[in-house]
Formats: structure tokens, sequence, C-alpha cells
């Protein structure tokens, strides 16, 4: 009887911030159960379980919310599975914002029941006290960047090592790629060439400049070759996905602060972003919080725009110097299907000379990254990742083009694990390339 008295005033719990903080009830019934969304869903395509598709979660959550249906661990189960990837939301004829409903329902149950790490207890840390912080980031990874460039990491891997680590740990050890090109630090401001077109505020995030700070170095040099003046702010920080995706709300709202007080919103024509994750959070910001800023993050967030997106609409300045090489583009979840933007890379990377971009089969699903999803799910995230290669391989390609940092490391692990002679590449890479007039090792020959 005790058991059960918890038991209901757990429900309790959870109900009453689901009533106050969970979706509306108008979120809820835009969907009509028509099923078109199932085909498009990464689990469902893989578990073939109605719990596991967009139609089924929302008819569980609705469920929950409307105290019909008891929130417990077979529940939490099928809801954490969700990759949050919003492919559903691209198939569904009746526009349901699934984000929209999924996010604050996992924020208001992550309120009820903040997360119990146990042994863990590091992976909480990591996630909410490092991965944010991108000189925090980068100081972890230095000895681990060291031991990668004299061999000890290498090393540790051929002997199985890594097989004795902790779940989490093992698989982040596994998708760490070889240490970044250092081209030192991102300056504040970096002047246009020839006549200025625009001026814009670089966002740099957390884990994508820790990881791919040689990206951004394209991404300034390209914008700067189409006339960009680019202003980089010091004290911007994490986007926030990280936080609001794992239900701390208030973190995440208290680093979407920093971030709209960072940038000097009324000198820039664009906040241009070049990873797709942190794209969507930060034009969804208005979205997520409700309150009495809500008209300034409005506006800061208009002013976002995905560095492909922002390109294709100022006209890109042709680049002149031939890349003869077969290339695949993959869509990010988080730019295709939450940002909408499918043919602005494409267009952009056609534009280059020589370079022959072939369609890549199901590109529109995702490769199993998702944030911190490849960590906590790994088994999905392996089925989704694996499916993905086989598709890249079946193209014949020698570089895939990916928009976003937590899809490269996801798919350049594969191509390791594999030993295939492809590289995966950000598409400011290949356009810098091309402007630099640079012939790099992977042109066919």
């Amino acid at each position: 009887m005790r058991q059960r008295g918890r038991a209901l005033a757990t429900d309790d719990n959870v109900l009453s911030l689901l009533q106050r903080h969970g979706p509306s009830a108008e979120l809820f019934s835009r969907c009509v159960h028509c099923g078109l969304c199932t085909s498009a869903c990464p689990t469902y395509t893989e578990l073939f379980d109605e719990n596991d598709s967009p139609r089924g979660r929302i008819y569980l959550m609705r469920h929950v919310q409307e105290g019909r249906l008891p929130w417990g661990p077979q529940l939490a189960k099928h809801l954490d599975l969700c990759l949050d990837c919003r492919a559903c939301e691209t198939a569904c004829p009746s526009g349901v914002p699934y984000g929209r409903i999924v996010e604050p329902f996992r924020t208001a149950v992550h309120e009820a029941f903040p997360p119990q790490w146990g042994k863990d207890r590091w992976l909480g840390w990591l996630f909410l006290a490092v991965f944010p912080y991108r000189r925090r980031l980068r100081w972890l990874l230095e000895p681990v960047w060291l031991a990668q460039r004299v061999g000890l990491f290498q090393l540790a891997q051929k002997l199985g090592f890594f097989r004795l680590l902790p779940g989490p740990l093992r698989e982040m050890t596994s998708l760490l790629p070889p240490p970044p090109r250092d081209e030192g630090p991102l300056p504040e401001h970096v002047p246009a060439l020839g006549t200025r077109r625009a001026r814009v505020g670089l966002f740099v995030g957390c884990v994508a400049d820790a990881l791919f700070r040689h990206v951004h170095w394209a991404t300034v040099r390209v914008l700067q070759q189409n006339g960009c003046d680019v202003l980089i702010p010091r004290h911007q920080t994490c986007c926030g996905a990280i936080h609001f995706h794992l239900g701390d709300s208030l973190g995440a709202r208290h680093l979407a602060d920093r971030n709209i007080a960072a940038f000097p919103i009324e000198q820039l024509d664009a906040i241009v972003v070049n990873h797709a994750g942190c794209g969507a959070m930060l034009k969804e910001y208005p979205h997520h919080w409700a309150d009495e800023f809500h008209a300034s993050r409005a506006t800061w967030s208009a002013k976002v725009r995905d560095v492909n997106e922002f390109l294709d609409q100022l006209g890109l300045i042709p680049p002149p110097s031939p890349l003869p090489v077969t290339a695949v583009y993959h869509d990010a979840c988080h730019l295709a299907h939450a940002q909408k933007i499918v043919e602005a890379p494409r267009r952009l990377l056609r534009q280059i000379p020589q370079l022959r971009l072939v369609d890549l089969p199901e590109s529109l699903i995702c490769c199993g990254s998702a944030g911190t999803y490849n960590l906590l799910q790994p088994q999905m995230a392996k089925k989704l990742a694996q499916r993905k290669l086989e598709n890249i391989r079946a193209t014949g390609a020698r570089v895939v083009v990916v928009s976003n940092a937590g899809c490269l490391l996801q798919i350049m692990r594969e191509i390791r694990l594999a030993h295939l002679p492809i590289l995966a590449l950000h598409p400011m890479e290949l356009l810098d390339l091309s402007y630099r007039r640079q012939r790099p090792d992977f042109i066919e020959h």
C-alpha cells in the first residue's frame, strides 16, 4: 500500500507540472493519427512498434497529460528512444509541430523526476558542466589530443583498453576524431574582402568550437570572400540545446539570455550559424520561453540564419577553383526538418567547378547522433549510423558533406571503423578550398 501511495503522489506531481508547463491541448489536437509520419520516423522504421512512432508517442503523451495514463518507466522508455529529429514534421500533412509537443513534455517530466545519474554521475557533470562551455571542453580534451598525437590513444584502442570503460565513456572515446587543425583562436572582427555586402555575427557554440574550430575559420573566410564583415563576440556561449533537451529549461534559458546580450543585434544584418543543431535552437528561443522577454528573444532569433541559407539568400560569389571529386550531401535533421533548409546547401555546392554532387539514399533519415542520443541510446544510434554508412557507400562518393557537428562526429566514426577512403566535411570547407585555390589530397586523379 505504501508503494502504491508513493506512485500516486508521483503521478499527481507529473500531472500538475504537465498541466502548467506541458504542450497545449491545441497542439495535441492537430495530430489526426493518419500514420504518414511512421515511414519517416527512424525508430519506427527500425522497430515497427507503434509506441515508438510519432503518432504513438503523441497518443501516449496526451493520455498522460490528461490524467488517463500513469507515467512510468515503460512510457519513459518510448519517449527516451525518440531522437527528436523531427522528420515527422516534414512528413506530416497536418503540420503537427512535434518538437513543440515533445520538448515541453520532457521538460515537465524531468522537473518532476530530476535525472538520477547514479553511478554515471560524472556523465551528468560532463553534459551540463563541461560540454556547454567550450574552454572547459578544450582543457579536458588537450591531454587526449596529446595522447593522439604521440600514438598512446591509438595504442590503447588497439590493445582493447577502451572496452573496459563505462558504456557512455566508451562511446565518447570512439567518437573522438583526430586532433583538429590548430588555426589559433578566432579574432573578434574580420573585415570583408572587396565591396562590403553585409555585416554579420558568427555564432561559434561549444562542441562545435572545441572540435571544429577549423570549420569556423573556413566559414569566416567564405563569408569574407562574399563581402561580409564578421563579428565574433567573445561573451557568447552554448546555444542551450544540451541543457534544454536534458530537461533543464532554466539552465538553457540562462545561456540563451547570455547569447542575446552578447550580440549587438541592431548592428548586424544576420547572426550566422554553421551547425544545424545550434541554429535550430537559436531560432526557437521565443517558442521555448514565453515570458516578459519574449519580444526581445523574437527580435533576436529573427536574425539567425544558417550559413547555407544566408549565402544562398545573399547570392554566392562563385568559387573559382575546380574540385573534381564525387560528393554526397547528408541532410542534418535540424537543418532539413527543424529549419526546413534542404536545397540551399546543394545550390551552393553545385557552384563549385567540377564537383559532382550525387544523391544520397535516405538522406532525410537521421544518422543517429541527435545531440547526446548516441551516448544515452547507443544501440539504436549504432543501427542508424550503420544504415547511413551503407547508403553513403552505395553512392561511391569520396566525400560526404554534412552541416552539423554531431552528424560529422557520428559519420566520421563509422567511416573510421569501416576503414573507408571517404572524408566527412562541412560545406564551408569545400567552398573555402575552392576560394583558396587549394587541391587537397582527396581529389580524384
